[in-house]
């Protein structure tokens, strides 16, 4: 039983309010591909409207205006969707957004240091992301509490009953000088944690946020976990992938049993202009009543809407066209934060 007098990092598929998210434009890493792009975000928001509320960042008046409009076209629904004039130096709002913790009654706005994925980019904006909204009004009154310490939403996926899934390989590298002992306290007490699992296995190509586990492995509800397999030998992940399933089947519940695991399938690879791009099924946002997930237009599209809603029985499930996010190197879960029921004012 998760304690309702203690905070706790909730689970993605406990009720929400709404989603975050922050709406590409010129001045972003996106220009260059901008109005591609935008069709994604134009789906992805239409399909957060039909089951809860959409908040979007918008850097100014004019990114509004194209946002409302192009939403209005989609029919995305009005009445969910809130708007939030605010700087943002890009749009992965799951790492510069809000981790928010709840003890069943006072909410945590968590705000950890955001380094731009371990100082691979200008982040100076997003890094002020959190406390910026919380100016704005948006949240009703909980605590801030700013931690000087290098982490994103990205890096850890919560099962709502205090543990923690995270790579090592994301970890040491915003944190070479920490063992994984010292790695484990500074998590555990950040995020309010009982216990930190390890994958030491596991990566994607194109992916440069150093093994984020969203793209990877992500909890489900009654103790199950939901991974990326790879079962084509001629790929260069298929031993690494395979290994890290060998290290899924390895963990065990806080009960001391092993999870229920689904294997997510392999879509074939996806290149620009030589450059092979990050398809990962496991990257699906949850949201109340649903599971939006990325398609790739790959055969293997189907499959992985099947595997994900086995995981997640009662949800609709909604595939949004992701090929344009992962030209920058995440995908549909990586550019949202959804925020629990009851903190949005």
């Amino acid at each position: 039983m998760t304690s309702t007098t203690a905070l706790r990092l909730p689970a993605e598929w406990e009720a929400q309010s709404a989603v975050l998210l922050a709406w590409p434009h010129a001045d972003t890493d996106w220009a260059e591909r901008l109005a591609d792009v935008e069709t994604t975000y134009t789906a992805l928001i239409t399909a957060i409207t039909r089951f809860e509320t959409a908040i979007v960042c918008v850097a100014d008046a004019t990114v509004r205006a194209r946002a409302e409009n192009l939403l209005r076209e989609a029919g995305a629904d009005a009445a969910r969707l809130r708007f939030i004039e605010i700087e943002y130096d890009d749009t992965w709002l799951r790492d510069s957004g809000p981790i928010t913790l709840f003890d069943g009654k006072h909410y945590q706005l968590t705000d950890f240091r955001f380094t731009g994925w371990g100082g691979k980019f200008e982040a100076g904006r997003d890094d002020r992301l959190v406390q910026g909204l919380i100016a704005r009004g948006l949240f009703v009154p909980a605590a801030h509490r700013r931690i000087d310490w290098a982490l994103e939403g990205g890096g850890i996926e919560s099962d709502g009953a205090g543990t923690i899934l995270t790579t090592w390989k994301c970890l040491s590298q915003r944190h070479p000088q920490l063992s994984r002992a010292q790695m484990a306290r500074a998590l555990t007490d950040g995020l309010e944690a009982r216990r930190i699992l390890w994958l030491d296995r596991g990566y994607l190509e194109g992916d440069d946020t150093d093994a984020h586990i969203d793209t990877l492995a992500r909890f489900a509800p009654d103790d199950a976990i939901v991974y990326q397999g790879c079962d084509d030998p001629d790929d260069v992940h298929y031993a690494e992938l395979n290994a890290m399933a060998e290290e899924l089947a390895a963990l065990r519940t806080a009960d001391g049993k092993p999870y229920r695991l689904h294997a997510l399938p392999w879509a074939k690879p996806i290149r620009d202009d030589g450059r092979r791009l990050a398809a990962s099924y496991a990257n699906y946002l949850i949201v109340n009543g649903a599971v939006l997930i990325p398609g790739y237009g790959d055969p293997a599209d189907a499959e992985a809407a099947r595997v994900i809603a086995a995981a997640h029985p009662g949800r609709t499930i909604v595939q949004i066209p992701c090929r344009p996010l992962i030209w920058q190197n995440g995908s549909l879960h990586c550019v949202t934060m959804q925020l629990p029921k009851g903190v949005v004012a």
